[in-house]
């Protein structure tokens, strides 16, 4: 078999991995947007905000420790004890629940009604807030993110690709285990959404606020819901990619990546985001690896917008988005 095929598959392989982190920090997006039709800028920061949360945690970290010592001059940055993982990982996810709260009680309950751009300068303020509040809560340095997970090259896939072809293939670990742990959310999140009596509700408050309220569903209820799994989403991205590469402010602008995952898997689609991922992963690799070498490199920093792009002027819903109809 000719190397460049071999190659390939190994580009290919790496590229479904990557594609599955993009869908993962998609998901956060497309459960905002269907329950109220919020794009919601702040996506990203949210899974900053989750692993600094998480790391601080585990850690034994004093939040605000900074901003204590300046105002009292103390030297106080740990408690001198570590949580384990999983309990930290399980009191990140109620401070995301309160988090949810506080952000409908403060911000979203007030919008209810207005226009699509208004609620997204809202996120975009949220946004730089919450990165402006992590960093004061917890410190602005890169920290190491360690949950346990397995990292490193998988050593079953390397020998028996190694037997094959000749060659082994490089497939990280930590991959694998982000591609089980998105296909589990998507099944729930699918089933969720369409089985249950507030699956139900959230896609009625998506169609129509003001019908939703006539008919007794609370939009606090649903909006805080959404915004709670939107953070579990954002806990789940965030402990891959600040496993992956380190919990630091890079971590925020992952959520610009999933903006051409959402145009083409479509805003309203749970498995649209993992299409549009995978999609975009394998794409964007292959394209460097066929292409790059022809026009320089460095075409993994602008294909993913532009094929976005092409599907905008073909098919602006996306591959599974609901068909956009103008009421006149």
């Amino acid at each position: 078999m000719p190397d460049q095929l071999i190659f390939g598959m190994e580009v290919v392989l790496n590229g479904l991995m990557a594609g599955v982190l993009y869908a993962l920090v998609a998901l956060g997006f497309v459960l905002i947007y269907k329950a109220s039709g919020i794009f919601n800028y702040a996506q990203g920061v949210m899974a900053l905000f989750a692993a600094m949360t998480l790391v601080g945690m585990m850690e034994g970290r004093v939040p605000f420790s900074h901003l204590i010592n300046a105002v009292f001059g103390t030297e106080i940055h740990h408690f001198g004890w570590h949580l384990p993982g999983l309990a930290a990982i399980l009191l990140t996810m109620v401070i995301m629940v309160a988090l949810a709260w506080v952000v409908n009680q403060l911000i979203f309950r007030h919008l209810v009604n207005q226009e699509p751009i208004i609620l997204f300068m809202a996120t975009i303020g949220l946004a730089y807030f919450l990165e402006g509040f992590g960093d004061m809560m917890w410190g602005s340095d890169i920290k190491k993110l360690d949950v346990g997970l397995p990292q490193g090259i998988n050593l079953m896939i390397d020998e028996t690709t190694l037997n094959i072809f000749g060659y082994g293939f490089f497939i990280d670990n930590l991959d694998l285990v982000a591609t089980g742990v998105a296909a589990l959310l998507v099944i729930a999140l699918v089933i969720f959404a369409q089985y249950s009596k507030q699956g139900r509700a959230m896609r009625a408050v998506a169609d129509d606020h003001q019908a939703a309220l006539s008919v007794g569903i609370s939009l606090n209820f649903i909006w805080v819901m959404v915004w709670s799994l939107a953070g579990f989403v954002a806990l789940v991205a965030g402990i891959m990619w600040g496993t992956k590469s380190g919990v630091q402010f890079s971590l925020s602008l992952i959520a610009l990546k999933a903006l051409p995952v959402l145009m083409l898997g479509g805003f309203t689609s749970i498995p649209g985001a993992i299409v549009g991922g995978l999609i975009i992963g394998v794409g964007e690799k292959l394209f460097e690896f066929t292409v790059g070498p022809l026009v320089g490199g460095a075409t993994e920093n602008w294909f993913a917008y532009v094929l976005a792009l092409i599907f905008l002027v073909f098919r602006p819903q996306g591959l599974f988005g609901e068909k956009i109809i103008e009421r006149v």
